[in-house]
């Protein structure tokens, strides 16, 4: 389970995304499909197009994480 701490935003990107992305590929489609700045310090959502599957991209004060998440 994810805590997301008081005052974060979460966005959900729903054009599926090739989940073999790495960090530099999901901050792309985060630019590019959401017209956001991946450093902001909020979190990004990406989905999968087949299989209930996502990614989640954040930055914070300790760096960056991309974490793949599966029910």
């Amino acid at each position: 389970m994810l805590s997301v701490p008081p005052g974060r935003r979460v966005w959900l990107c729903v054009q599926p995304t090739d989940m073999r992305r790495s960090f530099d590929g999901l901050a792309a489609v985060v630019r590019q499909h959401l017209g956001e700045d991946p450093s902001s310090g909020q979190w990004f959502a990406c989905l999968r197009r087949r299989r209930p599957q996502m990614q989640v991209l954040a930055c914070g004060e300790g760096g960056s994480w991309v974490s793949r998440l599966r029910p």
